[in-house]
């Protein structure tokens, strides 16, 4: 298989061949030891990723690798492993990388678990084994295949001639502080391309949504509420601003209409607050206001562009009212991304999915952001995300994956490497 050819017969059996080398025991096994680590980030009490990435630096080490570990902040070590063939040369044979995360987001309420979201437990269900916990799904399921990937790849390819990097980073759930440590330090320089092992379905995702995260600080003056006209009110301001950005919203959704794989745009509140500080109080009109804006992208937007269209109303909304400010901290900028289908990590995986699955690839996008975001806008690798999981589950109550997912995602995984490793010679 070159870029844009069929397959060889050599490359073909070698796929098949690192499908078949993945053991099925050892990704569930792995999924469930990792899934019994809480790795909730919670700075409250201290809890980090440090004690899964330890496991992870352990399996590794058990298993023959070399593990790098680099802290991004005290106590958040990301994971780095590579493993190159006999034959790698790395002035001319591509770097395959596998990335995951360590972290999960909290449990939330135990009590309305009916498993313990720890435990990592085994039940059979009408559409399979499930295996439930807290990150079963999002992410530890993918990054277990994608470990015993590596192994079956390194089994049936010894001398293969390429290299296949392992990145398990840190807060993928929060500012994704280990991808953009791992960018900064070079190891994606020499990355060719990444797969992604977030929970989509199976469906290679070459498209995922961008993300837009500001802050709308809105300043008016105190008032009784028995007297408003003696301030300002600053909830009416953030009203009269949010129904602008509501406008804007639906604007773009008719200027651009449903993406085929990631349907709309939107500009979501997801928190609001007045007063800001302090009790509430009925009789009290506060002088501050606050909301979070949540705003999803598709390709055709502009976040410079967006950012200045809701300035502008912000502008607009404290210019019709004396006494009323307007703020925006946009603080942090994720742009959504777009791999050709004609890439070779594309086209390998389209080699590897009917060996595994027995019928055509099947394509998908990906809802929210990910840690690709940054490998692809910033550092420039192509990258399809594709892994085990419900694309729904995952931050749920009772979160699963389906072992036997578990394992059809380490085959393909395993079968994608051997084919655009083997592919490049």
């Amino acid at each position: 298989m070159s870029a844009g050819g069929p397959a060889t017969d050599a490359v073909l059996a070698l796929a098949r061949a690192a499908a078949a080398a993945v053991d099925a025991t050892r990704v569930v096994g792995l999924t469930q030891a990792l899934v019994r680590v809480r790795s909730v980030v919670d700075p409250e009490t201290d809890a980090t990723e440090s004690a899964c990435a330890q496991l992870v630096v352990d399996e590794l080490r058990a298993a023959g690798f070399a593990p790098v570990v680099q802290e991004v902040a005290p106590g958040r070590p990301n994971v780095i492993c590579d493993w190159s063939g006999a034959a790698f040369d790395p002035a001319k044979d591509r770097t395959l990388m596998f990335e995951g995360h360590s972290d999960v987001v909290t449990e939330g309420e135990r009590a309305r678990w009916t498993y313990d979201p720890f435990g990592a437990e085994l039940v059979d269900a009408p559409d399979g084994q499930r295996l439930y916990g807290r990150g079963s799904a999002d992410m530890k399921g993918g990054v277990a295949a994608a470990i015993s990937a590596l192994e079956a790849l390194r089994r049936v390819a010894p001398d293969i001639a390429g290299r296949v990097r392992l990145g398990i980073v840190v807060d993928e759930e929060g500012m994704m502080l280990g991808i953009k440590d791992f960018i900064a330090r070079g190891w994606a320089d020499d990355v060719d391309a990444a797969i992604v092992c977030e929970p989509e379905e199976h469906e290679l995702c070459l498209v995922q949504k961008g993300a837009m995260r500001l802050h709308v600080r809105v300043s008016g003056v105190m008032a009784h509420g028995a007297m408003p006209y003696a301030g300002v009110n600053p909830i009416t301001g953030l009203m009269r601003f949010l129904a602008a950005a509501h406008a804007l919203q639906a604007d773009e959704q008719a200027r651009l209409g449903a993406h085929e794989h990631l349907g709309l745009p939107w500009i979501t509140p997801t928190i609001v607050r007045a007063p800001v500080h302090g009790e509430a109080q009925l009789n009290v009109m506060p002088d501050e206001a606050y909301a979070a804006l949540d705003v999803r992208t598709v390709p055709g937007q502009d976040h410079e562009t967006l950012h200045g269209a809701l300035t502008d109303a912000a502008d607009a909304v404290a210019r019709d009212t004396p006494g009323l400010s307007i703020e925006l901290d946009w603080f942090e900028s994720r742009p959504s991304t777009q791999t050709p289908g004609d890439d070779p990590l594309v086209r390998a995986l389209e080699v590897a999915y009917p060996l595994v699955f027995q019928r055509p690839a099947r394509y998908g996008g990906v809802p929210g952001a990910t840690d690709g975001t940054f490998l692809r806008a910033t550092a420039g690798v192509p990258i399809v995300t594709v892994g085990p999981g419900d694309r729904t589950i995952p931050h749920q109550v009772d979160e699963f994956v389906r072992t036997d997912d578990l394992v059809l995602a380490a085959r393909l995984y395993a079968a994608a490497a051997a084919a655009y490793l083997a592919a490049a010679t």
